[in-house]
Order: C-alpha cells, then structure tokens, then sequence
C-alpha cells in the first residue's frame, strides 16, 4: 500500500499543530464569568484541526492515488498573497491590504477581468468600513 504522501505528511503537521494549539489553550480561561472565556475557541479549534487532520492521514494511508500537483502553485501563491497582506497590514491598514488581497484573488485566482476585480475590492472594503467603525464603532486595524 502507497500513502499519499503529500497528505500524509501535511496531515502530521497540522495534527502537530493542532496538538500544539491544544495545549496552550488549555492554559487560559475556557469559562469565565460572562461566557467563554479566551481559551474556549482556540482548544476546539485544536481540537477540530487534530481530528481532521487524523481524518487525513487515514484517508492518505487507504489512498493510493498520486499526488496532484497541479493546484499547488495557485494554492502557494494564494498563501503568499495572505502573508504578504498580513505583513503590511501595519503600514498600510487593513482596508487596502484587504482590498488589495481581494483584488489579487478576483484577478489573478479567478482569472476575472481587472475592472472586475476592482470593483469586488472596493466593494468588499467599503463593506467592511461600513459594517465595523461605522455601523459597530469598532477601529479596523
């Protein structure tokens, strides 16, 4: 029997991590006073993460297809795009990361024209200006 190794592998890591996001929320406050408290989302996070990526490697392991690489580019790229915005997101704000990522993966993921693609980012910005710091009064970083 032949694993798939890349979701062999890439299943090993995230039950990993999701170990790992386990045992350091089970350090803080599941329940406080007024509800969850700052641990509650990010143990059944792990949780779920570890049990689903248990899922995967079983599934790698029963599986004895190939590897499909053809998706990994734009997967990687996508990734890239979000790291990227992640890291000016302090320069620039979250309003033209955001839009910029959105026009990044309308453009360029979804092969939609540019005018498109401008127009989903502004949109999707401007819904997000409208929803929190003006409609919730909560600052967008």
């Amino acid at each position: 029997m032949k694993a798939n190794n890349a979701d062999l592998w890439s299943g090993l890591a995230l039950g990993g991590l999701g170990v790992y996001i386990i045992t350091q929320a089970w350090r803080w406050e599941y329940l406080g006073p007024d509800g969850p408290g700052p641990g509650f989302f990010p143990l059944w996070y792990g949780v779920v993460m570890t049990g689903l990526s248990l899922a995967l490697v079983a599934l790698s392991l029963k599986n004895q297809a190939a590897v499909d690489w053809s998706g990994a580019r734009r997967a990687f790229a996508t990734w890239g795009a979000i790291a990227l915005a992640a890291a000016a997101l302090k320069w620039v704000g979250f309003l033209v990361c955001f839009a910029a990522l959105t026009f990044f993966i309308v453009a360029v993921m979804y092969r939609r024209p540019l005018k498109v693609a401008a127009t989903v980012a502004v949109a999707l910005a401007a819904g997000f200006y409208l929803v929190f710091p003006l409609a919730l009064g909560v600052k967008l970083p």
